[in-house]
């Protein structure tokens, strides 16, 4: 993802119109992260998505390997008792 400051993006929008057909664009304000700018397409595939629902043989594998490489918040340790009942 290419990253640009937000007073550049005012001056080369349209270039930076383009780029964002093809990737995300990151625009940062006083050297943070402001906001991400993608295509309409790409944000209604992430909108589809979003909604979409899988049986569990069915889970695209990249849905597998997160859910196999997320860890839980400390927070949710409390809870470990509950589930070895």
């Amino acid at each position: 993802m290419q990253v640009f400051k937000s007073t550049e993006v005012a001056k080369r929008f349209g270039a930076i119109q383009q780029i964002v057909q093809t990737e995300p664009v990151c625009v940062q304000s006083h050297g943070r992260p402001q906001m991400v700018m993608l295509s309409a397409a790409e944000y209604e595939r992430l909108r589809r998505q979003d909604r979409r629902v899988y049986a569990t043989d069915q889970l695209p594998v990249s849905l597998r390997a997160a859910i196999a490489a997320a860890k839980p918040s400390p927070e949710a340790a409390q809870f470990n008792a509950e589930a070895l009942k």
